[in-house]
């Protein structure tokens, strides 16, 4: 890159170049690059495909996840609604003639859409009239009362959802074990990534936000930390305009990331609450809280797998508590990466709710969704991934290779419990661990590094 300075006299006549600012301005302007450089997003494919199907697309999500940059990506016009220069005009305007805020070059994007809910209808009807696919996207990092809007909007705006990154998204998996290949048939995978514990527990506490890819500890935690910090003083407070005590909200996320990745009911949550933290809340406080980190997608839960079995057994119902990224929890619990090194436990939880977080992002762009399993009788399967041709594939989650052998025998014994007659045979039986090597044991059951996967 060519820079060069100038600093003009009052006659505009002498140029000054000053070698020292300008290799200066060279490698600053690389850094800006660097930073502002896209990273492809497994979504991407999906919205270009719904963008071909439908008249409009919203991309749902928690804050800084990546949905505005990535809309962008195809987006030919924008409309920001949250900012402060046009925020107060363009709210007024939706309340007056919201069809002008539509007017653009397409796909127009529509940033924070639910700051001036009255638009959806507008764009719906929008959809309606020019009948055209790909008019819009919407992107929102908050649900919206359903009561302020006319029209679902089915069959005219699809819903996407979006994380935060996956390590195979992030550069930190090398993506050598494909889940759609064992979907297919692999009968064998293998793979060597070189990811060492200590580089697991940085990925962990990291995060997957976009802007702390790449960035030094200190600096992910920073931006974790301003994420968690605005939760907690903004984020549930404003959302639906009622307000919510912060310190009774740390408590609740406290408790919360004490015990990720574990079937936890709401009395649980509540005694541990009250017996920890030093308040006191009570179960319609504890539902409206949980309901609030759901409505800003800080939660999202993992629904119960209810196979078939051949058992007398039953599977249990209650979906499981989840957050949409590991490094919240290991916030609230005062984690860094050294101190999962010396606790082996926690590590274990929170490297659980990772390997969650990329299940999620690849099952979603195999057209499938990601359940939990665990049976009357402790049996447990920390995630299936059931795709919607109803192909399935069993999960267990290990850090270390110590414990691969209790997740296998954990797989093939679920298998033999589920009725094949109605639910198939399983795709495939995986362990997802926090070690560097991929390969398949004798009894088929895959052992996969996190940092070997990809959708």
């Amino acid at each position: 890159m060519d820079v060069v300075l100038f600093q003009n006299n009052q006659k505009n006549t002498n140029k000054i170049i000053n070698k020292k600012l300008i290799k200066v301005s060279i490698k600053y302007s690389h850094s800006i690059l660097a930073i502002m450089k896209y990273r492809p997003r497994l979504i991407d494919s999906e919205l270009k495909e719904d963008l071909e199907a439908f008249g409009a697309v919203l991309i749902v999500g928690p804050k800084w996840c990546g949905k505005t940059t990535t809309a962008s990506q195809v987006a030919k016009s924008t409309l920001r609604m949250q900012d402060r220069d046009t925020r107060e005009k363009n709210i007024a305007l939706a309340e007056l003639k919201p069809s002008e805020l539509l007017v653009g070059d397409n796909p127009r994007l529509i940033d924070e859409w639910q700051t001036a809910p009255q638009l959806w209808d507008s764009v719906r009807l929008s959809v309606d009239l020019r009948d055209e696919p790909g008019l819009y996207i919407l992107t929102g990092s908050t649900t919206v009362d359903r009561e302020r809007i006319d029209h679902s909007g089915a069959g005219r705006i699809d819903t996407l959802k979006m994380g935060t990154m996956s390590l195979f998204e992030s550069g930190d998996s090398i993506g050598s074990v494909s889940l759609k290949e064992m979907f297919d048939g692999t009968s064998n995978v293998s793979g060597m990534s070189g990811a060492t514990v200590e580089k697991m527990a940085f990925l962990t506490i990291r995060g997957g936000w976009p802007q702390s890819v790449d960035r030094s500890e200190n600096v992910a935690r920073r931006h974790v930390r301003s994420y968690c910090e605005t939760i907690i003083k903004v984020e549930v407070i404003g959302s639906d305009g009622k307000r919510r005590n912060p310190y009774k909200m740390r408590s609740v996320l406290k408790s919360l990331s004490r015990n990720i990745s574990s079937p936890l009911s709401k009395t649980a949550i509540i005694d541990d609450v009250n017996s920890k933290e030093g308040t006191s809340i009570t179960m319609n406080t504890l539902n409206d809280y949980l309901d609030a980190l759901r409505d800003i997608y800080v939660l999202d839960d993992i629904p119960a797998w209810n196979p078939n079995l051949r058992s007398s057994a039953s599977a249990r119902a209650a979906d499981t508590i989840c957050m949409c990224d590991p490094a919240i929890a290991a916030y609230f619990l005062g984690a860094s990466q050294r101190d999962l090194m010396t606790d082996p436990k926690t590590f274990g939880l929170l490297f659980e709710s990772l390997v969650i977080r990329d299940l999620r992002v690849y099952a979603q762009s195999l057209d499938g969704d990601i359940f939990r399993y665990r049976d009357s009788t402790g049996l447990e399967a920390d995630a299936i991934i059931h795709l919607h041709d109803g192909r399935w594939g069993a999960l267990e989650i290990k850090l270390g290779d110590a414990w691969v052998d209790k997740g296998a025998h954990n797989l093939l014994k679920l298998r033999k419990k589920v009725n094949t007659d109605d639910m198939g045979e399983p795709s495939f039986l995986a362990v997802i661990t926090g070690s560097d090597c991929a390969y398949t044991r004798a009894d088929g059951v895959h052992v996969i590094p996190i940092t070997c996967l990809r959708n």
